[in-house]
């Protein structure tokens, strides 16, 4: 590794680029763990009724999984975060992704040997540990591989994909809990999803480092090397040549960046953008980490809904996914600020409608299921452009540890004390928990009114325009 000053195209070589077989690698490679995630999360929310009963193997309370077991689990992944975060904007993009996705796989794994409520949190917590580093390292990969044309659609369905594991973890659950013992099923359910879990592992060795990572810190060669391989690829895919674009950057080299240059320009010179990011990820940690943790625990309570849950929570899951679906392709036509502040007011004001349909009785479980369907799919498409936001408004050099930091800080606000919180105000009864539902639909409409004053015009733009990397020469 050599550093100096370099004059580049990369940038706008990457950008120009057209969709091909390379970028469906990259979004299987580095998407599809966001399926995974889901599967875990959404299991643990439908176990926690089976977990609650004698015979399970593990003597703990269904409100102790969804409360406390789901508070250690994202104050993990907040730590986790703030970690990998650092370490992959110092160690490079590749590296993490594997060893974050590795630690992920082993708390999962460990969980389905859990004996006692003390080893179950702590597994929940080191599982958490890894997806945090998830979060900083793959949306930072994917946006710096990901052509600036298609960046806000890619980035938003890929975040959104977290829903089809989702389904998938609650139509698993059903089987598994009503055909097998109860000190079985919920066993086998976590030990599936680390068999999912290896082979993204395998297809993930195939993705390359980031070409501007590399660039920035001296690799100027290999940069390159990758850069001209993936052209020649999609040269010979297409049967077109690629001209050669105009636009150049220079880069003064670093090996590495201090932690406090990092801090310094996230608040000095985006203060507007430091406080956008809190808001969108605090509303909408509150919206899901808070609320749809104890969903199952709602079913249950209020409802009367046993081992079914998980058909009732995969029809929430399939509305979550086909929001980002259905209305990420407008993020990057009709623009970033009308979309995130419309999704997140919208998904906002239609929760509270449905608080107020909970609280006068006149919900069942199915049309309880419907609002929220209609409520998610507006919400998911927005608490998925809350990452794109905050991996594209910064510099390069600090994109990874500005994921980090505003996932950590926005999450723990709602994802830690709200379903601890939350998960009190359930047990209250239908009051108590309309409270809940009107909380975190006040949090989202005011999360879309900071975006309405402090979004940022991204669409369309390449990274390097929106925040001009600390390296960059004039």
């Amino acid at each position: 590794m050599q550093t100096g000053t370099v004059r580049t195209k990369i940038p706008a070589r990457l950008d120009r680029l057209p969709w091909s077989r390379w970028h469906w690698m990259i979004v299987i490679g580095l998407g599809t763990v966001w399926i995974l995630d889901g599967l875990e999360v959404t299991i643990v929310g439908n176990l926690a009724p089976q977990l609650a009963k004698p015979g399970s193997g593990v003597n703990i309370s269904a409100s102790a999984v969804t409360g406390l077991g789901a508070a250690v689990y994202v104050a993990g992944a907040c730590l986790g975060a703030l970690f990998f975060g650092w370490m992959t904007d110092r160690f490079g993009r590749k590296k993490l992704f594997m060893i974050t996705l590795v630690v992920y796989l082993l708390g999962t794994a460990l969980t389905a040997l859990s004996w006692t409520p003390w080893w179950f949190f702590m597994c929940r917590f080191i599982t958490g540990f890894g997806i945090g580093g998830e979060y900083a390292a793959i949306n930072s990969a994917i946006d710096e591989l990901i052509p600036s044309r298609h960046r806000g659609r890619i980035d938003i369905v890929i975040n959104g994909s977290f829903w089809l594991g989702a389904a998938a973890g609650a139509l698993l659950t059903v089987p598994l809990l009503s055909e097998l013992p109860v000190n079985v099923g919920w066993r086998l359910a976590f030990a599936l999803g680390v068999v999912l879990g290896l082979i993204i592992l395998v297809v993930r060795r195939h993705v390359p480092e980031s070409p501007r990572w590399l660039i920035i810190h001296g690799r100027t060669d290999a940069a390159e090397q990758l850069v001209g391989d993936v052209e020649q690829e999609v040269e010979h895919e297409s049967g077109k040549r690629l001209v050669q674009p105009s636009q150049e950057i220079t880069i003064q080299q670093r090996r590495s960046l201090g932690f406090g240059l990092i801090a310094r320009t996230l608040w000095a010179h985006y203060p507007k953008r430091a406080i956008l990011g809190f808001a969108l990820f605090i509303g909408q940690a509150f919206l899901y980490n808070a609320i749809t943790f104890g969903y199952a625990d709602i079913l249950t309570k209020f409802f009367h809904v046993d081992a079914a849950t998980g058909y009732f929570y995969a029809v929430i899951a399939a509305g979550n996914f086909l929001g980002p679906l259905l209305l990420s392709p407008l993020f990057d036509s009709v623009g970033r600020k009308p979309m995130i502040s419309g999704t997140y007011i919208l998904s906002g004001v239609l929760l509270l409608l449905t608080a107020w349909a909970f609280d006068a009785g006149i919900l069942s479980a199915l049309t309880l299921t419907a609002c929220w369907c209609g409520v998610l799919f507006f919400a998911s498409a927005g608490a998925s452009s809350a990452y794109l936001t905050v991996s594209e408004v910064f510099p390069m050099e600090t994109r990874a540890l500005a994921i980090a930091f505003f996932y950590a800080i926005g999450t723990a606000v709602g994802g830690i004390t709200g379903p601890l919180v939350f998960s009190k105000l359930i047990a209250g009864g239908i009051g108590t928990t309309s409270m809940a539902f009107v909380t975190g639909a006040l949090l989202m409409i005011a999360a879309g009114l900071v975006e309405v004053v402090f979004g940022v015009k991204a669409e369309r733009r390449g990274l390097e325009d929106i925040a001009r990397p600390l390296t960059a020469e004039d």
